[in-house]
Formats: C-alpha cells, structure tokens, sequence
C-alpha cells in the first residue's frame, strides 16, 4: 500500500505541475476583473456548479468536494477518485449607453482523491483563484486642455494547488485541512492621451504583481443519521487572514508623439520590490439534509471580510466584505434501476446570491443566478459526467456602472476506479 500511496503522489505532482501551465493562461473578458484581485472563483467545484454552489455539509462516496476537506474520508474506502472540467461564459455588459457582449472558456479545476486508512482520506488539485483579464477605453472634454483619453488594460490568473486530508474522530465527527499554494502573475496597464495637443503628450502605467506563497483552510462536519437512510449533516470551514510574499514591479513613463515617432521618458522605475499581500479571513456554515441514494438539499452561508485586506500595506478602497447565500438541490428517480437510464439521472437546481467584494462608487454590486444540472452516470462504473447550466446578473447600470448578464456551461467529468484491491486472477 505505501508503494501505491508513493506512486500516486509523485503522478499527482507530475500531473499538477504539467497543468500549472495551463491554469495560468485562463482569461476573462470583465471589465470588474480591473480591480482587486481580479474575478474571483466560487469555493465549490463539480457537481454543485448545478447547485448553486452549495455544497460546505455535502458528503458524497464517489464524488470529490474540496470546499470542505472534513467530507474526504466519506468517499469509498477502496476507491480512487479523478476529476477535471472547464466551463465556458458568454456575458452581455451594458452601461447606461453602451452595450458590448464577450465570451470566454476556461479550465476550471482537475483534483484526484484516495483513501489513507478506512478513517481517513488524502485529496490534491489545482485551480484557478482569480483572474484578470480586461481592455477599456473612455474620453472626456476638459474646458482647459481638451480630449483626453484614458486606456486600462489587464491580463493574468492566481492559482491555486492544493493538498488535503480529512480524518473521521467519531462515526458522525470528522475534520480536515487543505494546505494551499497560491500562485501567478497579474498585469495592469494604465495611459493617460490628451488628444488635441498637436504634439501628443501622455503618460503610460506598467504594473505588474507576482504572487506565491501558502496558507491553510480547515473543515468541519457533523453528520447526524436520523432514521433509515436519512441523514443531517452540519459542515463548517475557516479560511484565516493570511499574508502573501508579493514581488512589485512598476514602471512609469511620459510619451512624446509627434511627426510618427514616439519618445517615452522613464519617471519612475521599481523591479520585483517584495512585499505583502493580505488576504482576509474567511468562513463559511453549510446544512445537508440527504436521503441516500434518492436526494440531496443543501444550504451554505460563506462571509469574506475583504475589506481588511491590504495590498503592499496599504487598503485597497475598492474592496469590502462578501457575503454569499446559496442553496441547492440533487433528486435522483431510481438509483439502482437496471432498464431506465433517464431514472438514474441526477437531476439538480440551485440558487445563489451574491454581495460581492467589491465597491465601486459607493455601490457594492450584487451578483445572484439561478443553476440547473445533470449527472450522467456511465454504464457499468460509477463515473460520472455533470453538466450544468447557469444564469445570471452582476452589476447595476446605475452611478455610471456597468450590468452584466451571463450564461455559463460547465462540464465536469468525475472518474472512479477501485484500487488497494489485490487481484487473484488477472
């Protein structure tokens, strides 16, 4: 077994380290991703993207949630678990004159799962945790100077690779912990054009922050049988403020244009300055009411106190705590129906609701959707195929802000393969 459990942790590292690559290139076309961090990514992966992302007090055999390492050792105990996905997001942004749409598709997470002991469990993945990834253009008339154009432009993802276990200390108490590197690179170009001077005059921003550095997450589960195959089970996590080794490179140049030629004349320069980056403490209530084999409803409650987070010691005004509400639900017609494949079909729909952690012209905006999915069982294995399918809006026209209204496909596939069995017969 020791040689198995070595075999899976040096391929889990391989397999994390050739995806490293490919997680840092996500993309987002959002114009909210100017500020803070970036976008950043739900808690919750696989099959709750139809849930409304509830899923802190799900446990599950064969399926992996990461949110709440205290649910690792509820996966099958001769199992081994390996599960990816990508989603993809087509947005319509309108302010209160213009309206533009974008669509973006994007890795979204590949983790694998397996059994220490029958009372413990091990997990390992990687995801992205933020991105940013926008290009706005905007004018005004200044009675005094003119036009004047101003370009903000932005590109990078932080990711996050993480290892966990989780270890039942009673038949209804269990706890876990994900240790988490965060990782990546984000860019902000920012210019300044004062159109009419016939010799165009402007100044140019480039600003680039390198992140890396580890923390941790902790869970907590009570799972409480209450009568047949009907079970209570209360879920919680705590994420701490935890600071970030950051590396600060900024450069800040005035451009002279005339007659087709540039000049640019460096004002200021500053190369892989350290410093730290402060990420807020987190935590997060989850209820599961669960009837095996046959239904799910979840309800989760997750607060992040942004507004103590600081940026090279200094508070970012743009940011504030968030708050988000989410409940969902899973229904299954007959488990175990060996002529009808519909019935076997997980069916799942949730709702979420979202004050998000960021405020912008004194105006937090709000984000809420509503979710639909499917697990599709694969005939003769317990692997699964979930699709789901979101709506949603974030943003408000008003104060001269901009709405977004988004429709998001996901597709996740879940893998399951029995290991730790010593074969007879080949």
């Amino acid at each position: 077994m020791l040689k198995r459990l070595s075999g899976i942790f040096i391929c889990g590292l391989f397999v994390l380290m050739e995806l490293t690559s490919f997680a840092q290139n996500n993309n987002t076309s959002s114009p909210f991703s100017r500020f803070g961090l970036g976008d950043l990514h739900g808690y919750s992966q696989g099959r709750f993207a139809g849930m409304g992302g509830a899923s802190l007090g799900s446990r599950h055999q064969v399926q992996i949630n990461s949110s709440n390492p205290a649910s690792y050792p509820a996966i099958d105990s001769l199992s081994f678990i390996f599960e990816f996905g990508a989603d993809g997001r087509l947005s319509e942004y309108k302010s209160a004159s213009n309206s533009f749409t974008t669509n973006d598709a994007n890795f979204r997470y590949f983790s694998f799962s397996f059994p220490i002991t029958r009372w413990s469990a091990a997990t390992m993945g990687i995801t992205p945790y933020a991105d940013k990834g926008y290009e706005i253009y905007t004018e005004e008339d200044d009675p005094d100077i003119g036009r004047i154009g101003y370009s903000y432009f932005g590109t990078g993802t932080i990711s996050k690779a993480y290892f966990g276990a989780g270890f039942n200390l009673t038949e209804s108490l269990s706890v876990g912990a994900n240790v988490y590197y965060l990782f990546g690179t984000l860019n902000q170009n920012n210019s300044i054009y004062f159109i009419d001077d016939a010799e165009q005059y402007g100044f140019n921003e480039i600003e680039q922050t390198r992140l890396r550095d580890f923390a941790y997450l902790l869970g907590i589960q009570y799972d409480l049988k209450l009568k047949n195959d009907n079970f209570l089970t209360i879920g919680a996590t705590f994420d701490k403020k935890s600071k970030f080794t950051a590396f600060h490179n900024l450069k800040q140049e005035k451009i002279l244009s005339f007659g087709g030629s540039t000049i640019a004349d460096s004002v200021s320069t500053i190369v892989d300055e350290p410093g730290k980056i402060q990420l807020p403490t987190s935590m997060g209530l989850g209820v599961s009411y669960t009837v095996l084999n046959k239904l799910e409803v979840n309800a989760d409650f997750h607060h992040s106190k942004w507004s103590e987070a600081k940026f090279y010691g200094s508070p970012v005004t743009e940011l504030t705590d968030q708050t988000k509400v989410s409940f969902g639900a899973e229904y299954i017609p007959e488990a175990t129906s060996i002529r009808s494949y519909i019935k076997r079909i997980r069916y799942r729909a949730g709702i979420h609701f979202d004050k998000s952690y960021l405020k912008i012209n004194n105006q937090q905006l709000n984000e809420y959707g509503m979710s639909f999915g499917v697990g599709l069982p694969v005939n003769r294995s317990k692997s699964t195929i979930n699709l789901a399918l979101e709506f949603g809006r974030r943003g408000t026209i008003e104060d001269n802000l901009i709405r977004e209204n988004y429709t998001k496909i996901s597709l996740y596939l879940n893998l399951f393969d029995r290991w730790f069995i010593q074969r007879k017969f080949d």
